[in-house]
């Protein structure tokens, strides 16, 4: 089973609007993954707006009533979905897409042809940190890097009919998703700080400029970017009109590794003790439950209560049993559960199709599904 604290979910939610510093937050949905959630997060002062991972998700949460006001966060190839974007005046009135190339406009006017109504378009620019040449640091996304790129791009944009730029958008992924304070690391934390402290300098900079240039095409509605690990500096910025957070709602192991903020962990999964192989080892059922990203120790999941238990590194967390050690292992009887956090906010809804929500203040709990419990995967 996997449960939600909805008290650390509340108190997440009113944290990240504390260090937004007033700039309104739109919710990355692939964090989330559970309508309830998302619906629930939305609906506190100061998040706005949603940031769907996939079209077709973003046509079906505006078709549920979830939000007028739909950004999706990766250019899509998805034909049919933008076929059901163009045949629904009110969807592509309220959602639009990421572009960067005009092989991305070439596609939209391949799929639905060029005689519609404006599709609605977010120019992505690219904000990682290329210090010299050949050096990149941060997320292979955009090819539009700098200002000149962005505002020759947003120029196509404009002499294209059937289309309407109305966002830029930059996530500094090397800052909002790289935690600055790796247990056990302190010689890496403090060459990540270094590289964070001017990699933000340089993006604010440079995303000034390119906002300055592609406001000379377009009135721009919005102007995107941060994540959980960069509200602070994405606010200081200034030229920013809103930034993206998911993840800092439920608190997974990856954002443990951060100085100035710490989520309080609202997500846990249960898995069964099956086998008792040794004295002070138990082993659950499942549980190869691995982040995606660059494989290494911080992607596994890491077993939470009882405390004091951890994972074999023989053998890791399977897809099939998990040992973990530990003193506490040795009170453990089959068919107890060993409660686990994901390194990863969302993917753990890939893996079961409810979450109890649980409420510490009334003892209640209710079960909510999640995408996957609703028959739906964005993949």
């Amino acid at each position: 089973m996997a449960a939600v604290d909805l008290a650390a979910f509340d108190h997440n939610t009113a944290d990240l609007v504390r260090r937004a510093a007033g700039y309104p937050i739109r919710i990355a949905t692939k964090s989330v993954r559970c309508r309830e959630l998302i619906a629930r997060a939305l609906g506190a002062p100061g998040f706005v707006g949603l940031m769907c991972y996939s079209l077709d998700e973003a046509l079906w949460l505006h078709a549920e009533g979830l939000s007028d006001d739909l950004l999706v966060a990766y250019p899509t190839a998805d034909r049919a979905a933008l076929r059901r974007l163009a045949a629904d005046p009110a969807a592509a009135a309220a959602i639009t897409i990421m572009v960067d190339s005009a092989e991305h406009l070439d596609l939209v006017d391949a799929a639905v042809g060029p005689d519609r109504a404006p599709v609605r378009v977010c120019l992505e620019l690219d904000a990682s940190w290329r210090p010299v040449p050949g050096a990149h640091l941060g997320t292979r996304r955009s090819p539009l890097h700098t200002a000149a790129q962005a505002g020759r791009f947003a120029e196509q944009i404009a002499r294209r009919s059937g289309f309407r730029l109305v966002g830029l958008m930059a996530y500094e992924g090397q800052i909002a998703g790289l935690g600055d304070a790796p247990a056990g690391r302190p010689l890496r934390g403090a060459a990540l700080r270094w590289v964070q402290r001017r990699s933000a300098a340089e993006l604010a900079e440079r995303r000034a400029a390119a906002v300055a240039r592609v406001r000379e095409v377009a009135e721009l509605e919005f102007v995107n970017g941060g994540g959980t690990g960069s509200l602070e500096r994405t606010a200081a910025e200034g030229v920013v009109t809103e930034i993206a957070a998911g993840s800092g709602l439920v608190g997974p192991t990856l954002f443990d590794a951060y100085r100035a903020f710490r989520p309080r962990p609202a997500l846990f999964f249960a898995l069964p003790v099956v086998h008792r192989p040794a004295r002070r080892i138990a082993t659950v059922f499942g549980g190869g439950y691995i982040a995606s990203g660059a494989v290494g120790p911080d992607r596994r999941p890491t077993p939470h209560w009882p405390e004091e238990l951890s994972l074999l590194d023989t053998e890791g967390a399977g897809e099939v049993q998990t040992p973990v050690t530990g003193a506490a292992a040795r009170d453990l009887a089959i068919g107890d559960r060993v409660w686990f956090r994901h390194a990863k906010a969302g993917e753990l809804a890939e893996r079961f199709e409810q979450y109890q929500l649980v409420d510490p203040a009334s003892a209640t709990s209710r079960q909510a599904p999640t995408y996957r419990g609703e028959g739906r995967s964005f993949g």
